[in-house]
């Protein structure tokens, strides 16, 4: 299975999932663990707010964790086979690991991205 995580710093995961650019990608291996095996760095026109159809390098991945998302970007994720879900921790590791555990804690309300764009959820 693989899992991307938004990560505009290649680092932790970062909020605003629908003009993210930069994701990590895993694959779960055998004994579970998460193994990084990608890095995707996209174009402007290729962030899922301007996306316009087709196939995407986010399509090879089954779940998106993120630091905030609106109900449009998840609702896209699910039309393309992808649990988009959000969090407030931000490292990748932890983060996968707690969402096969079914204990990862959502981003709460007041967290995400500060615009106008309604990515706070």
């Amino acid at each position: 299975m693989k899992v991307a995580v938004t990560s505009q710093n290649f680092q932790t995961i970062t909020p605003h999932a629908g003009k993210a650019r930069r994701f990590l990608v895993y694959e779960i291996d055998a004994g579970g663990e998460a193994v990084e095996t990608a890095r995707l760095d996209l174009p402007m026109e290729m962030s899922m707010h301007e996306f316009r159809g087709g196939m995407h390098p986010l399509d090879e991945v089954q779940v998106l964790i993120a630091g905030s998302a609106g109900p449009g970007f998840i609702a896209k994720m699910k039309a393309r086979g992808i649990t988009a879900v959000t969090t407030s921790e931000t490292d990748p590791r932890t983060a996968i690991k707690a969402y096969f555990a079914g204990t990862l804690e959502p981003a709460g309300e007041d967290e995400g991205c500060k615009c106008s764009c309604g990515g706070h959820r």
